[in-house]
């Protein structure tokens, strides 16, 4: 008995995942390529964004330090976490099909390493990228993504105006609000109406001609106000030129554009969702979109490197450059299934959690499927 205890132990002992110099040897080619590509990327990029506004630069003149410090300072991470699957599946396919071509995998294999212990020190890169892009994408790129756009915004694009017409919210359960027309130049709201539904009866209905937003008390001052009660059947009525009110609903909520969701950190953007819920708001896809997107782009560079690998690691009689082909190919082909599979949320196909993490899930088989049939 005491001699199988041992012997479990031992088992799990050398079961135990250790950093060898193999190891260390390919986390650092694969950390090293991967930050190399990421540089020479970004400065490819940047002159040829560069290039592209300078014009509108110079007409809205755009001062120098804020086109660094401002634009380009925050346009980087967003850049680098954008395509950050595609860079790890660049950086995969290049330095192992160079280390097949320099036949150090069948010397690996030939030393009595498994294959799939050969993943090992790939993972723990992967790990690494995964969980910085996950702080980046949840903490670091929404604050980025804020500065960007209002650059955006003031010196490349048109200046934003609203249209915000028949806006409906349920702010709570119970009240509704109806706006038929919103004022940015004033941040008036017209056709103010705000009812408190109990079950199937109306119990209150407050409606102004305009309701302009007050920022000295958080609230709204309405105007030629009518307010109408209903208990046991009898009606009250109540007007007056003005009346003050604080509700669930601020000038910011009129405001709020499609991509204003990339500018929430974590915390503020599930309280957005959570209230977009409660409106019934139908904006809340851009909600729901953002916040998956933000969870299945860093996990993909698991499945990517999986693919990677199974792909590069034999020698093939067209070198290196038929594997980075064929690795750019499969990342754009990623990156635009992802890009497609939104269009399933707008059209209400399919929920927004499926739609997102349905070129994982594709991806998952295809890299399971080369993975198994990989030479090992």
């Amino acid at each position: 008995m005491n001699l199988s205890r041992e012997h479990i132990k031992q088992s799990i002992k050398d079961f135990k995942p250790q950093i060898t110099t193999i190891d260390r040897y390919i986390i650092k080619k694969f950390i090293g390529t991967y930050v190399v590509a990421l540089l020479l990327i970004i400065g490819i990029v940047i002159i040829f964004d560069l290039s592209e506004k300078v014009d509108k630069f110079v007409t809205n003149q755009a001062p120098l330090r804020l086109i660094v410090f401002q634009y380009y300072a925050n346009f980087i991470p967003y850049f680098v976490n954008m395509f950050s699957p595609m860079f790890v599946f660049i950086t995969v396919i290049f330095f192992t099909s160079k280390m097949a071509a320099n036949t150090e995998i069948i010397a690996i294999l030939a030393g009595g390493i498994s294959f799939k212990r050969l993943m090992w020190p790939y993972f723990v890169s992967a790990t690494v990228i995964v969980l910085c892009s996950l702080v980046l994408n949840l903490y670091v790129i929404p604050p980025c993504n804020k500065g960007r756009i209002a650059f955006e915004q003031k010196y490349v694009k048109k200046k934003y105006e609203n249209f915000s017409r028949n806006v409906h919210y349920q702010i709570s359960p119970g009240n509704f609000l109806y706006v038929q027309s919103f004022a940015p130049s004033n941040n008036t709201a017209y056709g103010f109406s705000l009812e408190t539904i109990n079950g199937h009866e109306i119990t209150s209905k407050l409606s102004a001609t305009e309701a302009q937003w007050d920022s000295t008390f958080q609230g709204w001052k309405l105007k030629d106000y009518i307010l109408r009660t209903f208990e046991d059947g009898v009606e009250n009525v109540k007007t007056g030129p003005k009346l003050d009110t604080v509700i669930a609903v601020t000038v910011e909520d009129f405001y709020r554009r499609k991509n204003t969701v990339q500018t929430l950190p974590d915390g503020q953007l599930r309280r957005l969702i959570r209230d977009q819920k409660i409106r019934g708001d139908k904006d809340v896809m851009f909600s729901l979109i953002e916040q998956n997107e933000r969870w299945a782009m860093p996990f993909a560079a698991f499945i990517l490197t999986l693919i990677g690998v199974s792909l590069s690691s034999v020698k093939r009689r067209g070198g290196i450059g038929l594997n980075i082909g064929i690795g750019i190919a499969l990342s754009f082909s990623y990156i635009l299934f992802m890009r497609f599979s939104q269009m399933f949320v707008y059209s209400n196909t399919l929920p927004p959690f499926i739609a997102i993490w349905m070129p994982n899930v594709l991806y998952l088989i295809i890299a399971i499927y080369l993975y198994r049939i990989a030479p090992k």
